[in-house]
């Protein structure tokens, strides 16, 4: 790694002003030489306001504030385009829910010695779910599973957010056309990424359940998500 690495938390966000309070002061603790870039869809809950009163007092904080509900995927986009832009060396990617714990970003990032992209893996060297109910979590396994057996990403969680990635693979990504919007998104940078040559490493993590606010699961995001493996396979390889 390089002796003064820039890092850079990127969050995408919709209703999340209760979480947000919280976690970034946390994460200027984690990278106090990075930034955190907040790509908020004018959340109705007071997140905006929010936001710019914390880049106000802390300029490490990054918010981009868009004109409304554009997608989950176009959202981390925006934050990967505005990271570069900042001169990152390194991303990272998490929910703003408290479902992935941030103490886990230095595990995430040391592992980018040996990798392009580290995944916060649910599911490698066994299972570490908390608060699930059993439906919604024999219905990840199975969707991890189903990504695996279509796509041939060789990770046991190719649907977690959490993630670390070195500056080569989101110039990567960014070269592709991404089409996915939901989180299948998540899916597709991942194997257009694997497909470009570069390395995976998946990092043991405990996954809790939210603590404020509501999922952005929809049957919507479900039937894309079931659907945009079989795009990926037989689509573009570009």
């Amino acid at each position: 790694m390089d002796t003064n690495p820039k890092t850079f938390i990127v969050l995408a966000t919709y209703n999340e002003a209760a979480n947000l309070k919280l976690l970034i002061p946390q994460l200027r603790e984690i990278v106090p030489d990075g930034g955190v870039i907040v790509v908020d869809d004018n959340s109705p809950d007071g997140s905006p306001n929010l936001l710019r009163e914390f880049a106000e007092r802390d300029p490490h904080v990054v918010p981009i504030i868009r004109s409304g509900k554009l997608g989950y995927g176009s959202a981390v986009l925006t934050g990967f385009k505005k990271a570069l832009e900042l001169g990152a060396d390194f991303v990272v990617t998490l929910d703003a829910d408290f479902s992935h714990d941030p103490a886990a970003i230095p595990q995430l990032l040391a592992a980018l010695q040996d990798a392009d992209i580290a995944l916060g893996s649910r599911y490698y060297q066994g299972v570490r779910v908390l608060n699930w109910h059993v439906s919604r979590l024999l219905l990840s396994l199975f969707a991890n599973r189903y990504v695996r057996l279509i796509l041939g990403i060789p990770v046991a969680d190719a649907t977690s957010g959490f993630r670390a990635y070195r500056r080569a693979a989101i110039e990567a990504i960014l070269e592709s056309r991404i089409d996915s919007q939901g989180y299948s998104f998540l899916v597709e940078i991942l194997y257009r990424a694997y497909r470009k040559g570069m390395r995976l490493v998946e990092v043991p993590i405990i996954y809790s359940e939210r603590r404020e606010g509501q999922s952005k699961m929809s049957k919507g995001v479900i039937f894309e998500a079931m659907l945009r493996p079989w795009l990926l396979r037989f689509g573009r390889k570009g």
